[in-house]
């Protein structure tokens, strides 16, 4: 599947930082992992770190796919809100749903730290907005269901949003800073990977697995290259295009829109300490700055058709996303500098599928879908390396393809 357009904004910004191999004979490892992007990078890190043989491969050049056209807003919130995602789950799977998200942010940052990445990577708080005022009842439910999960968050009037910003929803919620996060995400699937590799893991990309055999013992992956690779286990974190690799749809396929300005001189009208944005609306704009002094903005998303159709839409779609911007901040000058189009994946429930699938041998599956997919992927990351180390893990249970609701409310 063609995931991009042809312009996203990472790769320009940070070029190539790696190159890396085809495969080009067979091998052994302890773990195969079909995706090189922040997913596969992520998990390829925590199995390295742990002594375990990983071999990382995928068809196109590494972080080319969906991490390369990205956003790259860390957030504890899902596309699904708390409230809702209770009446779903119970409260106590929502709760811990939203919690685990803000955990994987703060461990996200630990690891960053102790590679010493250089991916931008910089604590933000989150305003959600009410896009009108149909909307704020329900928004008042999700703080109220947010403050009683023990999350940091303030309610914003009207009154408050026009006091500290230029924006004039009706209301929103602002998640304390410190509990949202951005991050180049191009930038860090690359420094995970490098660091994966100076603990034995070994990379290889322009390598498309085409048939796979299971057996009691692992899998066998043949490659369109004729190599094969043989492993007790295989890690599928190629995102949107797992398909292949599953015996059902789990997802819906839709197409979103992204565009960053050249940098600007100052902020205007944003709240203080620029958190990201994003809203109510579905389906919703979302914005966020850059450490070079840009905004990023996204959105407008449509059912994805096929790539063309998808494209076609582009010019029109940063013409809609400006005139937002406008409204929204009318005092900050913003010319675009490059603007993309890309696929994704949503759930029913805003979750990501991460486990073991009972029609799939000897496969964990690291499906970060929906707006949360690197704090997803970092779970994921997390819940394979425990489950290889024999670690039992509490939160498994609220991504598997079984999934169900608690016992109580």
């Amino acid at each position: 599947m063609d995931l991009l357009s042809d312009k996203p904004y990472w790769p320009i910004k940070d070029g190539l930082p790696a190159t890396y191999p085809a495969l080009g004979s067979d091998l052994h490892c302890d773990v195969a992992i079909v995706g090189a992007g922040i997913t596969g990078a992520l998990v390829a890190w925590h199995l390295a770190e742990a002594g375990i043989k990983t071999v990382v491969l995928d068809r196109r050049d590494v972080a080319h796919g969906s991490t390369a056209g990205s956003t790259c807003l860390l957030q504890y919130e899902i596309d699904v809100p708390l409230f809702k995602l209770a009446q779903r789950l119970g409260t106590l799977r929502a709760r811990r749903a939203y919690l685990h998200c803000l955990k994987a942010i703060h461990d996200l940052r630990r690891i960053v730290k102790k590679l010493k990445i250089d991916c931008g990577f910089e604590y933000k708080g989150s305003l959600l907005l009410a896009s009108k005022g149909s909307h704020v009842e329900r928004l008042r439910k999700e703080y109220e269901a947010r403050r009683a999960a023990g999350l940091g968050v303030e309610w914003w009037p009207r009154s408050e949003l026009a006091r500290r910003s230029s924006l004039s929803q009706p209301a929103a919620i602002l998640s304390a800073p410190g509990e949202a996060a951005q991050v180049d995400g191009y930038a860090l699937a690359h420094g995970l990977l490098a660091a994966a590799v100076k603990r034995g893991a070994r990379i290889y990309d322009r390598t498309a697995v085409v048939r796979r055999r299971t057996h009691s013992a692992g899998v066998e992956l043949v490659t369109n290259r004729g190599s094969r690779v043989r492993a007790r286990w295989l890690v599928v974190a190629s995102g949107y295009e797992a398909g292949q690799f599953l015996p059902e749809q789990v997802t819906t396929l839709h197409s979103t829109y992204a565009m960053v300005s050249e940098p600007v001189a100052a902020f205007p009208g944003w709240p203080a300490g620029q958190p990201v944005i994003w809203e109510t609306a579905d389906p919703y704009v979302y914005l966020r700055t850059t450490p070079d002094g840009r905004i990023m903005m996204g959105g407008y998303d449509e059912p994805f058709r096929n790539p063309e159709k998808r494209d076609e839409l582009l010019n029109d779609k940063v013409g809609v996303l400006l005139r937002r911007f406008r409204r929204l901040f009318p005092r900050i000058p913003l010319e675009v500098a490059t603007a993309w189009a890309g696929t994704f994946g949503k759930t029913e429930d805003g979750l990501p599928f991460i486990g073991e699938h009972q029609g799939v041998p000897r496969t964990w599956f690291a499906l970060g879908y929906g707006g949360n997919g690197i704090t997803y992927s970092v779970i994921a990351a997390q819940l394979f390396r425990n489950r290889l180390l024999g670690r039992a893990s509490r939160e498994a249970d609220l991504y598997g393809f079984n999934r169900k609701p608690d016992a109580k409310p």
